[in-house]
This record gives structure tokens, sequence and C-alpha cells, in this order.
């Protein structure tokens, strides 16, 4: 049961570690994939509404 307890606190400490870091590192695609040649413009600007 000691064992099971602790893979438990070690899993939530890895998802919660990784969580962070992931959230930390997001980019939006606007800033991620723009290049030289890529017309990226503000997200939300060309959008299609009906």
């Amino acid at each position: 049961m000691k064992a099971f307890v602790s893979a438990v606190v070690v899993a939530a400490l890895l998802a919660a570690s990784a969580s962070y870091l992931l959230s930390t590192q997001q980019r939006t695609s606007a800033t991620a994939f723009t290049t030289s040649s890529a017309r990226v413009g503000d997200p939300g600007e060309n959008l299609i509404v009906d």
C-alpha cells in the first residue's frame, strides 16, 4: 500500500510539473509559425462569420 500511495503522489507531481512547463512554453500559431514568407495576421481578423 505504501508503494501505491508513493506512486500516486509521484504521478501527481509529474503531471503538475508537466502542466506548468507546457503552459509556459506554449505560443500562439501567429508567433510560432511566422517566417519571412508567411503571411500570418492577428488571430481573429480572418475569421469568417455568417
